[in-house]
């Protein structure tokens, strides 16, 4: 069985852009009043991988050889680092502080 990546002949590491143009290609080159079936297989794979989101979960339950830790690290990654501001740091800090008085509250 061939997986949406072959179908839409893109590697696992195309983007959007690339997924898209490859899908738009299949579709003009196999148009619905041709072949019915071979259009809906183009458009349920370009469906299931059309996006980042669509591609994680696709790559979760469809596609066996995908290591889990890997995959869970590609969905968690993000491309630019998250930035506070003072007022948010103060925050964060009174929180730790508080939650460590506390911890040493019920403790004691």
């Amino acid at each position: 069985m061939k997986t949406a990546y072959q179908i839409l002949e893109v590697t696992a590491g195309a983007d959007d852009t690339e997924i898209r143009q490859a899908y738009l290609q299949k579709v003009r080159d196999n148009p619905p009043d041709v072949d019915q079936e071979k259009f809906q297989a183009i458009h349920t794979a370009y469906e299931s991988i059309k996006d980042y989101k669509c591609r994680i979960s696709y790559e979760l339950f469809h596609d066996q050889s995908v290591a889990f830790d890997a995959l869970l690290e590609r969905a968690l990654f993000t491309d630019q680092p998250r930035q506070i501001d003072s007022e948010q740091f103060i925050d964060l800090l009174r929180m730790g502080c508080e939650e460590k008085i506390t911890i040493k509250a019920e403790k004691a």
